[in-house]
């Protein structure tokens, strides 16, 4: 694929760069430097007419009688709202909210008329008329506005039996009542998919690492006893894991095999596990089963033994259960707290805590994020040829989902709504995501449609100042077989707020995982399984919820399929490393040109250095930590101002070619016809997978060293500065041979005076920020 033209390319980039915006935050209330004072100070105000609609009484029946089906008709111009019509009832209940957007109103006056459903026609009941110029403004923390009885009026204006109990006020997004209210924007949705453009809030499930270590098994009594190849297969839920074969044929198979599952509270599956013989190539004869709860299985916060019992199996036979009194298997079942359960690659995780609640550290400060706007959306064709766009975002930190409403039909909407998320952690991203909703026609045809992805952002939070509120505006990129494209912009305002700058600043020197993931680590594979696993439970149980967080858009929040091999991503991750290793690349040129005296005043000046080094090798360190810190000084001035985005010339997209993008998005197991292709093709990605996270994470400590003094994570930098003064200062009191000589006998110490976990200097690295969260 030919790269595009100098001047073509450098319009693309510019198109897809952040920009800083400056929205009316507030109402105009909130400048820099100002503190929030209420819960909507991020995003700008949007004005709504409320009325709630709460209940009538003697309403006249009809031909006279008592019974009648009313139901209220709100109108505001050429907008309608409806409530549902109570049957037989003259002394009906509604309790029901409308909101109408002030920017629509085309009328001065709002019509409330209650009517009587009578088939094709509906009878009038009567009406009651407000003046919009009379109409109470109300505000937040304000109480709510206390509805009165109305009389209801005939179209002359004449007074008629019946009354009804309204509240109408002008008040905005921040209102308690717009949440759940009927919206204007969405007048012409059906009842059926109303449900599904409310703005909610979701919570991912509590989610345990299952460790079962199947120990061996007694008595095995195999309908075949020339092949005796047994094995343990465990199920939980839709997962199967098998052990390996034993080393021996024996009625007393052992395995000694930790088998590794995902379990979420409130653990209403049950662990099934079954001792399987193979006799042929594909049959398997049951020698016995047994069924655990999970309810009754000990849990554990820390790396301590766990008692291991016996378990009895049974024979199923037809319908039947015939107990084998010396068939059973031993087993060490236990649920580990003191994991964090891994549901998103720890590159842009969003949470690091442990299970249990108990070994949660206190919260560090608290992240603040606005939804203002979207604009410049691409358009998508739906049912009746109409191209629009129905979109609705989705941001994740933590347990903690939100949705925003959907705004129908409009490529610029305007959501304005505030979210909050406690910070444990600063070293975390905050993933958002913008969609269209495709299911807002109803029946069948949605249900089995999806949700069409327009792009996210991600934030890490160790990059923002604290206390300060940054609004840009991002591009929302998507990348597919076809390329790059563009999807539109949206505009974010966020603040990250901390309690104690010693807390916030404690963090950095303590390890990234909690105490087991050093302990009693997991491997890359269990890693690998385990998230896959916790995906699929997150996503499944978030599709359960009403409205539901469909299954695309939990996995593309989730980047599942993020590790496979890709072309485009091996190539950006080379560059990666070559441009890390860029500065020692230039050091030695510099240092040639100093050996080959092309400026002779520096060589003369570093032959004085060296011998000054040489009579007096106590200033090297000092030397040596106070350049960074003249460096990182220097760097202050030219630190970067906006949060990390996207980005288009670090991640490849235009300089691949089409096969390898279609290589990229392509299905894994492939969807390649030729069944030796597939097998070797599949191998080859597997293999390239792996290489390319090694390449990744080779570039990402690169970066992370390069971080130091960048200033991309101010709180680091400031550490690192402070330390490097401290030590430039020490050292020159503390001769060098004595230095030598302590790092000689730390590094040489014995066995017992060492420790498993990680040390300070390496939590505050692995804390660093990368541009791993800046790739596609």
């Amino acid at each position: 694929m030919p790269r595009p033209a100098p001047n073509q390319s450098s319009a693309r980039e510019d198109d897809y760069c952040l920009k800083e915006t400056s929205p009316n935050l507030g109402g105009g209330r909130l400048s820099r430097g100002d503190k929030l004072t209420t819960a909507f100070d991020l995003v700008e105000q949007m004005h709504y007419l409320y009325v709630r609609v709460v209940k009538a009484k003697e309403l006249p029946g009809k031909d006279g009688s008592e019974s009648c089906d009313p139901y209220v008709e709100v109108k505001v111009g050429n907008f309608k709202g409806f409530t549902k019509h109570i049957e037989k009832k003259s002394n009906p209940v509604w309790s029901q909210v409308f909101a109408f957007s002030k920017d629509r109103l085309q009328s001065s006056f709002i019509e409330v008329s209650v009517k009587d459903k009578n088939g094709g026609k509906d009878d009038f009941m009567g009406v009651v008329l407000f003046d919009l110029h009379d109409v109470p403004r109300r505000v937040p923390p304000d109480s709510p506005l206390a509805p009165q009885w109305y009389r209801l009026e005939d179209r002359k204006g004449s007074k008629v039996k019946g009354e009804l109990m309204l509240a109408v006020w002008m008040g905005t997004q921040a209102d308690e009542s717009f949440t759940e209210a009927w919206q204007s924007d969405a007048a012409g949705i059906s009842v059926e998919a109303l449900a599904s453009i409310r703005s909610k809030v979701y919570v991912s499930p509590k989610l345990w690492y299952l460790r079962v270590n199947v120990i061996q098994a007694q008595d095995l009594v195999p309908s075949d006893r020339t092949r005796n190849e047994v094995y343990v297969k465990a199920a939980l839920g839709t997962i199967v894991l098998r052990t390996r074969f034993p080393q021996t044929r024996t009625i007393n198979p052992f395995w000694n095999e930790d088998l590794m599952f995902v379990a979420s509270e409130p653990f209403e599956e049950p662990l099934v596990l079954s001792v399987e013989n193979r006799v042929a190539a594909n049959k398997e004869d049951t020698l016995g089963k047994c069924m655990i709860s999970l309810q009754d299985v000990e849990r554990r916060l820390e790396n301590r033994s766990v008692s291991a019992k016996w378990f009895n199996l049974e024979k199923m036979s037809g319908e039947q259960k015939e107990v084998k009194f010396s068939s059973r298997i031993h087993l060490r079942i236990c649920l580990d707290g003191g994991y964090h359960v891994l549901d998103e690659a720890t590159h842009f995780s969003t949470d690091f805590r442990p299970t249990m609640k108990h070994l949660w550290k206190p919260s560090t400060g608290v992240l603040e994020l606005g939804i203002i706007n979207a604009h410049d959306l691409l358009l998508k064709e739906k049912k009746g040829g109409r191209r629009n766009t129905d979109a609705y975002c989705v941001a994740k930190y933590g347990q903690k989902w939100i949705r925003t409403r959907t705004i129908i039909d409009s490529s610029s909407p305007r959501w304005n709504e505030q979210y909050t998320w406690e910070v444990f952690d600063p070293c975390t991203v905050i993933t958002v995501g913008v969609f269209d909703n495709s299911h807002l026609q109803g029946g069948d045809k949605a249900a089995g449609s999806k949700d069409t992805i327009i792009g996210k952002v991600r934030i890490r939070l160790s990059t923002l100042e604290t206390g300060r509120v940054y609004t840009h505006s991002y591009p929302l990129l998507v990348l597919d077989s076809s390329g790059l494209k563009k999807m539109g912009e949206i505009q974010l305002s966020v603040k990250f707020s901390c309690s104690s700058l010693l807390n916030l600043l404690n963090v950095y020197a303590q390890p990234l995982l909690p105490k087991m993931h050093y302990v009693q680590p997991l491997s890359m594979y269990q890693v690998d399984s385990l998230r896959h696993q916790a995906t699929k439970i997150v996503s499944a149980r978030l599709g359960r919820a009403e409205p539901p967080l469909r299954k695309e858009v939990v996995e593309y929040m989730l980047d599942v399929g993020s590790n496979m091999f890709s072309m485009r991503r091996s190539k950006a991750n080379y560059y990666r490393i070559i441009e890390v290793i860029s500065d020692l690349k230039m050091a030695l040129k510099w240092f040639d040109e100093i050996c080959l005296w092309k400026n002779p005043f520096t060589t003369v000046l570093i032959h004085i250095l060296f011998l000054l080094l040489a009579l007096f090798p106590e200033l090297i360190l000092p030397l040596v930590f106070f350049y960074l810190l003249v460096i990182g000084v220097w760097r202050y001035r030219r630190r970067p101002r906006h949060p990390p985005h996207m980005e288009v010339k670090l991640s490849l997209p235009d300089t691949v070619f089409p096969d390898e993008l279609e290589e990229e998005f392509d299905s894994f197991p492939t969807s390649l016809q030729a069944e030796i292709l597939k097998i070797r093709y599949d191998r080859v990605r597997s293999v390239a997978s792996r290489i390319q996270t090694l390449m990744g994470d080779l570039a990402t400590q690169g970066e992370r060293l390069q971080a130091l003094l960048s200033w991309r994570d101010p709180r680091a930098t400031a550490l690192c500065m402070i330390f490097c003064l401290t030590a430039g200062t020490l050292f020159l009191f503390i001769p060098f041979r004595v230095f030598a000589v302590l790092v000689v006998l730390y590094v040489l110490r014995h066995p017992r005076l060492r420790h498993r976990m990680p040390s300070v200097p390496l939590s505050f690295f692995k804390r660093l920020p990368a541009r791993t969260d800046s790739m596609f």
